[in-house]
C-alpha cells in the first residue's frame, strides 16, 4: 500500500496523474488528503487517517509518498507512524515560505519545536528524497543540505516543482519500498 500526500495545491489534476503512475509499482495507492490551511489540525488529522488506513490494510510493507507540502508531512507522519517515506521536492520551511497562503504558518515552527528531538537522526535511512534541479519555486540545494546527511537523495534533471512525471524514479521508489 502506498499512502499519497498531495502538496499545497490539493485539487491539482497532477495528483491524480501521480497516483496513476504509482499504481505501476503497487495497485493499492490511497490518497490521504488534508486541508493545507491549518497545520496543527492537519497534523492530528493525518496521524489519525494514516492509522486508520494502516488498520484497513494487511500490507506488510506500506510506504508514504508526499510532494511539496505533502512531503513535509510525509517525513514527520511517516516517522511517527513507523513508515518509510519518499519525499519529492519537500517544502521544509512552510513557516517561512507560505506566509499569506495559509492560516497560522507559525504553527509549523511550533510543530517543529515540539517534534521528537533529532527526529531525522532517529529516522536515518527511512526516507528517500527526490529533488528537481529545475524547481522553479524553491532552491533545492538547502533542502539537499538539510536532508542529505540522513537520507539518500536522488536528483532529477528534468522535472519542475510539481514533479508531473514520476516514471524515471518508479523503480527506485519500488526498491526503497521493498527494503526490509
Amino acid at each position: 500500500m502506498i499512502l499519497y500526500l498531495h502538496g499545497y495545491d490539493a485539487t491539482s489534476p497532477g495528483n491524480h496523474d501521480k497516483i496513476r503512475q504509482l499504481t505501476f509499482i503497487d495497485d493499492d495507492v490511497r490518497l490521504v488528503s488534508y486541508s493545507t490551511q491549518h497545520p496543527r489540525h492537519d497534523m492530528q488529522h493525518l496521524l489519525n487517517e494514516v492509522d486508520k488506513q494502516l488498520k484497513l490494510s494487511d500490507d506488510p510493507n506500506p510506504i508514504m509518498i508526499g510532494v511539496g507540502l505533502g512531503a513535509y508531512w510525509c517525513e514527520r507522519i511517516g516517522f511517527l507512524s513507523g513508515l518509510r517515506s519518499v519525499l519529492i521536492n519537500p517544502n521544509l520551511w512552510p513557516e517561512q515560505n507560505m506566509l499569506g497562503k495559509i492560516d497560522r504558518p507559525e504553527e509549523y515552527a511550533d510543530i517543529a519545536s515540539k517534534c521528537v528531538s533529532q527526529f531525522r537522526d532517529k529516522n536515518r535511512g527511512k526516507s528517500l528524497v527526490i529533488l528537481s534541479r529545475k524547481d522553479e519555486v524553491f532552491d533545492q540545494k538547502p533542502i539537499s543540505d538539510a536532508l542529505g546527511e540522513f537520507y539518500e537523495v536522488i536528483w532529477d534533471e528534468e522535472q519542475l516543482h510539481k514533479f508531473p512525471s514520476l516514471g524515471p524514479h518508479l523503480m527506485a521508489i519500488k526498491a526503497f519500498r521493498d527494503l526490509t
